[in-house]
């Protein structure tokens, strides 16, 4: 199997269909919020693109020019004052009206709605999931399926089934697993890395009874499996709970974002194109939508969470070119009490766009590499 033979067998039209529409939605309201901002402040807004590339359609409405453009890979806007003006001389010079006329604060709030908007989307979503499916309890495992013949079966374990403890110790909330930190549940099969006896605690039809079992890890050479497989509990929520727990989700997964993207930064510095499961190119990400797709339309939902919290908190970088980049920028001219000269502000802004340019390329060429 070639190359174009492997990124086709790992990709689905529906999932390219979805992919191209999550992502698609992420961009827009990302960037309509930069627009109404703008807007809502007397900036003048000249153009808002669906997409990029070549303009196949446009229509002029409210003083701006509103376009569908040929590439449906997000979109744009162009905010009067961000850009150079001609100085009439044929150059151009640091813009002195619309954006650039705004204050501090002005200027923070229009680069802030982006990733803002697309943080409240994905806390949105996640309530209605959690409203909708429960919250999961980091702290239960319930039983998905037995498989037929398995160990499992034969000592009564059934699908429903909620363990809460093993080896008659509750399972706590986080564990370590692999090095790293894990919901407790996920840390049930180190349980059955040692030989000798075991007990589960299980809950059925709300009766917790005790499964007592000997375990040998391995026999003639060969890893041994219970036959189970279990993923957290899930717990019936209000919706104003399940509000609360989407943005204590949304705390607990700022660092784990902040180190996936450290990590790839740090594999970008080293040219490192081995495969990193937590940071994800556009291939990666169409496959892992094409999966979510065939699962069912929650797990869609899910990947859209992903991908919006990851723009929100990837723009809120402190990297020129990026809405945190800027919103720097503008910071330390408010502290100097003067903005950055137009030949410092756009040195550090191509040198930050360059940058950004050159890890897309780095995480797309690290996504077909896994094809090789």
């Amino acid at each position: 199997m070639n190359v174009l033979q492997g990124i086709a067998a790992a990709l689905t039209p529906l999932g390219l269909l979805w992919t191209l529409l999550i992502i698609s939605l992420a961009t827009f309201i990302h960037e309509l919020a930069h627009y109404a901002l703008a807007r809502w402040q007397g900036v003048t807004v000249n153009s808002f693109s669906i997409g990029m590339g070549p303009v196949l359609l446009r229509r002029n409405w409210y003083g701006t020019e509103w376009r569908l453009s040929l590439l449906p890979i997000g979109g744009y806007v162009e905010i009067d004052g961000m850009s150079p003006e001609e100085d009439g001389q044929g150059g151009h010079r640091q813009p002195t009206r619309g954006f650039a006329a705004l204050p501090a604060w002005g200027k923070v709030a229009v680069l802030l709605a982006g990733p803002l908007v697309n943080l409240l989307l994905a806390t949105t979503l996640m309530t209605v999931n959690f409203s909708a499916q429960g919250v999961p309890a980091p702290d239960r495992a319930r039983i998905e399926e037995v498989v037929a013949g398995s160990r499992a079966q034969t000592l009564g374990l059934q699908v429903g089934d909620v363990i809460t403890a093993a080896d008659g110790q509750d399972i706590p909330e986080t564990a370590r697993l692999g090095g790293r930190d894990v919901a407790g549940w996920e840390g049930v099969r180190e349980v059955l890395t040692q030989p000798g006896p075991h007990s589960f605690t299980v809950v059925r039809a709300g009766q917790p009874r005790e499964v007592k079992f000997d375990w040998t890890p391995v026999v003639g050479g060969e890893r041994q499996l219970l036959g189970i497989r279990y993923g957290p509990d899930v717990q019936p929520v209000s919706v104003g709970t399940a509000f609360v727990r989407s943005w204590q989700v949304t705390a607990e997964a700022l660092p784990q974002v902040l180190r996936s993207f450290a990590g790839l930064f740090q594999r970008f510095f080293t040219l490192d194109l081995s495969r990193d499961e937590n940071v994800s190119g556009p291939i990666g990400t169409a496959e892992i939508v094409s999966r979510a797709a065939a699962v069912s339309p929650w797990a869609l939902l899910q990947v859209a969470i992903l991908l919006n919290l990851s723009l929100a908190f990837f723009n809120l970088l402190p990297i020129p070119g990026l809405d945190g980049g800027r919103i720097l920028l503008v910071l330390v001219g408010a502290v100097r009490g003067r903005p950055l000269s137009f030949s410092q502000e756009q040195a550090i802004n191509f040198a930050g766009f360059a940058f950004v340019m050159l890890l897309m390329v780095f995480v797309v060429v690290r996504d077909v590499t896994r094809f090789f």
